[in-house]
């Protein structure tokens, strides 16, 4: 497992592109879920419960690394909402940590369960990953200032969080 990444895409996205094709070109090897067909059909509770049992059951090891982007981030969050603070390595990019709004190209996200992760930090009952990198571009379409710090888990120590390149999708600039 030590060469495997557990990968969660954003929205549509697909294991072996944009940022899956990176980290295949890299030598990793790479299983997640896309969020497309199915899964994506899958009720919000079946597919944070299908990632937890995915975690659970073969990637709940100290050396285990998993990668989520997006709303493959915010999938993740909620899954481990539901279990003990994962003890493998965790980066999350550009994280959707609820619902925002994009005045400048007049975008908005109501994901489900959107005050869910804010209301678990905020009473500080969030069980944290022991190991987390969250990285948000400064030009994200889908972020707002202080929004990544106020909506995402505050046991994730501020250390670990960090601004990253412009922009949404980081395609192949991100190692593991």
């Amino acid at each position: 497992m030590k060469n495997t990444i557990y990968y969660l895409p954003g929205m549509g996205g697909h294991l072996g592109s944009g940022l899956g094709q990176g980290l295949l070109s890299r030598g990793y090897d790479v299983t997640g879920r896309e969020t497309t067909g199915e899964f994506r059909d899958l009720k919000f509770q079946s597919q944070i419960d299908a990632i937890a049992e995915d975690l659970r059951a073969n990637f709940w090891y100290e050396d285990s690394k998993v990668i989520a982007n997006s709303f493959g981030a915010y999938l993740f969050l909620h899954a481990q909402a539901q279990l003990e603070p994962y003890i493998g390595k965790v980066i999350l990019l550009s994280p959707i940590v609820g619902e925002f709004e994009n005045e400048g190209i007049g975008r908005r996200f109501i994901p489900p369960r959107a005050s869910r992760l804010f209301e678990l930090a905020r009473s500080g009952s969030y069980p944290a990953p022991k190991h987390c990198a969250i990285h948000v571009g400064s030009e994200d379409g889908q972020r707002r200032p202080g929004r990544a710090d106020r909506g995402t888990p505050s046991q994730i120590s501020q250390q670990h969080r960090r601004a990253g390149p412009s922009g949404h999708q980081t395609g192949d600039q991100a190692d593991a």
